[in-house]
């Protein structure tokens, strides 16, 4: 067993703060591709598979990297790690900025999903190590509520900047917040070696551990369901609200402005309901919430903003919500001695359900004569599908740590 690490309650919130700041920086870089989806489609003359093929370049590279640092995610202090692989993000983020053209910017994409997958695994590891089990709900509100800033602010301000700018400038500016946050965790992150008291595993056998572990699959399948669940719709909802809805350029970024402060909201709330509730049972009520405004969403009409408004919110709400009782489930799903081992292999099964999920998307729309897109609403309906297993394989988990033999606490 690996000594428990203990924290006075401000140090932990700086910690959890610069964390979130970390995977604020991380989210608002994959997140950003999605609205200026119909400006790269324009601009580099590609169809909507090839924007979804980009998108997917992230989050494939993003898998592959995960599966290379579950050889190796154990055996050091979790800062080192984490600062080098943010500083190493941070550059291929520039080098994105930096990209003449497709082809460029597909490599530089590559990268930083090479790079920011695993500095993801690294921060839900991180909250877990730290923080205990009956506190642990709120701690991944804190950290998760990185992605509601990222859409209330980061990508309203990265959309404006792209349209005052241009779409480096964009990219340039993720890099250079990325050096503001690697300073301020080189200040405030302590050494985090706790895990190896227990002594690293030979460079395979912590893998092998990990695998031999049935609960770790099931967990690992509701991770990918979980993500399947947005991602054949999330990619494609700024090129069907302009082509099938009516939207502008201008009314986009006020989708992710209003979305997102309601979510900056609700995510906290949430996490409290975790805590008292139980973390299935909150779960699985938020992935059955989910399916409405996932499927209002892919069958939407011409309708006025404000209509568009309430369903959106909706969406970016209850799909967010839904992530933090789903990822204190997993994290608490791993043996302790192996759950950083876990959590990048956990990352890993993320991004690869995440570009899978944008390719099955992107090969499933299409356009018709008049340029609007078809076939939106049956990759909502596979995604409402894959919200309904992922009940189903909660349930089935063991948590570590949980007080009483019940699994669903």
């Amino acid at each position: 067993m690996t000594t428990p690490i203990t924290f006075s309650p401000s140090r932990e919130r700086w910690l959890l703060l610069t964390v979130a700041g970390i995977q604020f920086t991380h989210i608002l870089d994959f997140m950003i591709m999605m609205p200026l989806g119909p400006q790269f489609t324009r601009l580099f003359g590609i169809s909507d598979a090839q924007f979804g093929l980009l998108v997917s370049a992230y989050t494939l590279s993003a898998g592959a990297s995960g599966l290379l640092a579950a050889t190796y995610v154990d055996r050091f202090d979790r800062r080192t790690l984490l600062l080098w692989l943010y500083a190493l993000f941070a550059l291929a983020t520039l080098a994105c900025g930096l990209a003449p053209g497709y082809g460029f910017l597909m490599g530089a994409r590559i990268a930083a999903g090479v790079f920011g997958g695993v500095l993801s695994a690294l921060a839900q590891t991180i909250v877990a190590d730290v923080v205990p089990f009956e506190r642990r709900g709120r701690a991944m509100g804190i950290v998760m509520s990185a992605f509601s800033f990222a859409t209330v602010a980061g990508v309203p301000l990265g959309l404006w900047l792209a349209s005052a700018l241009g779409w480096h400038a964009t990219f340039i500016g993720i890099a250079l917040l990325c050096g503001v946050f690697l300073v301020g965790a080189t200040l405030t992150l302590p050494p985090l070696r706790g895990h190896l008291q227990a002594g690293a595993p030979a460079i395979w056998r912590g893998l092998v551990e990990v695998l031999a572990e049935r609960n770790h699959w099931r967990a690992f399948a509701m991770s990918a369901l979980m993500m399947f669940t947005g991602f054949t719709v999330i990619p494609f909802i700024t090129i069907y609200m302009q082509a099938n809805v009516g939207l502008g350029d201008a009314d986009i970024p006020f989708l992710y402005l209003v979305g997102g402060a309601v979510t900056l909201l609700t995510a906290r709330w949430v996490g409290r309901l975790t805590d008292r509730h139980g973390k299935v049972p909150t779960f699985s009520r938020l992935a059955l919430l989910v399916v409405l405004p996932i499927m209002a969403t892919t069958l939407m009409p011409p309708i006025p903003l404000w209509a568009v408004l309430i369903v959106s919110t909706s969406f970016f709400a209850i799909m967010s919500g839904r992530m933090i009782p789903g990822m204190a489930i997993i994290t608490s799903a791993a043996e302790p001695r192996l759950r950083g081992t876990f959590m990048v292999l956990n990352a890993a099964v993320q991004s690869a359900a995440m570009g899978l999920a944008s390719l099955v998307g992107g090969l499933i729309i299409a356009r018709d004569a008049a340029g609007r897109v078809e076939h939106y609403w049956v990759a909502g309906l596979i995604g409402v599908v894959a919200s309904f297993a992922s009940i189903a394989m909660a349930r089935r988990l063991h948590l570590h740590g949980a007080p009483g033999p019940s699994r669903q606490s």
